[in-house]
């Protein structure tokens, strides 16, 4: 593929309860329809890797948004922001959801939008997305790039910001679902991604699953050393042909 020209750049959404908050936008800037990806940042905050991601799926032919999930404690890309959001536990899933549903309404807004959009989510952001999957029922596509916690084992523990373990929601799931997962990790553990698999399996979901040896947390971060980049570019792939063939197909 030849490189496209693409625009990046900071805009406004409408989230959860109306509230404006900051997003990383980018689209490829020659004229047609494109689908649209919401990309649902890690624990880490709204950082650099996120909007590079960004623009990656710009360069592959769609229009993908970051919104920042802690606008309201501040700039998400503030390491102090980002340490009172993991004080916190994380954002709320309800605020989420919300957060998510109107990142996704500003792609479908967008005048090059072929009215397709998927998510795709990392490590928090993978339960997020998974949760995506099962509560907001416009989506078309979501990918689940090793989400902890979708599976708890005490539900008793689980925040009340969070009332609710994923995978006991995965009867709802309405869109096609990919997950990927290092058989190193430990959130998801294998047993995890087991779970889950059966869960989906139980109810009939349209699912695929890929896991990756020699490989834990994080394994498409280039920056960090969990980085493994054979099974990064594999997934990759696996995310584009799926993404290809649910959102970009006529």
């Amino acid at each position: 593929m030849a490189f496209r020209g693409i625009q990046a750049e900071t805009v406004k959404f409408q989230g959860f309860d109306g509230d404006s908050g900051e997003a990383y936008y980018a689209h490829p800037l020659a004229t047609g329809r494109y689908p649209g990806v919401v990309v649902i940042h890690h624990f880490p905050g709204w950082d650099e890797w996120t909007t590079e991601v960004t623009r990656k799926f710009a360069h592959h032919g769609y229009a993908a948004i970051a919104p920042s999930l802690y606008f309201r404690l501040g700039d998400g890309a503030s390491e102090q922001v980002v340490a009172r959001a993991r004080a916190a536990g994380g954002m709320p899933d309800d605020q989420v959801m919300g957060d998510v549903t109107g990142a996704a309404a500003f792609l479908r807004a967008q005048p090059h939008s072929n009215g397709k959009v998927g998510v795709i989510g990392f490590c928090s952001g993978g339960r997020q997305a998974y949760l995506a999957a099962c509560r907001i029922a416009n989506l078309d596509a979501v990918v689940d790039c090793w989400g902890g916690s979708v599976v708890v084992g005490d539900p008793s523990k689980l925040p009340s910001t969070q009332p609710v373990a994923p995978i006991e929601l995965t009867e709802r799931i309405h869109c096609p679902l990919l997950g990927l997962f290092g058989n190193e990790d430990t959130n998801p553990s294998p047993d995890d991604v087991n779970r889950t698999e059966a869960a989906l399996k139980r109810f009939g979901k349209n699912y695929e699953f890929h896991r990756y040896d020699g490989a834990g947390h994080a394994f498409f971060a280039w920056y960090r050393p969990n980085y493994r980049p054979e099974q990064a570019q594999d997934g990759w792939g696996k995310v584009f042909a799926f993404l290809e063939k649910y959102l970009a197909a006529s």
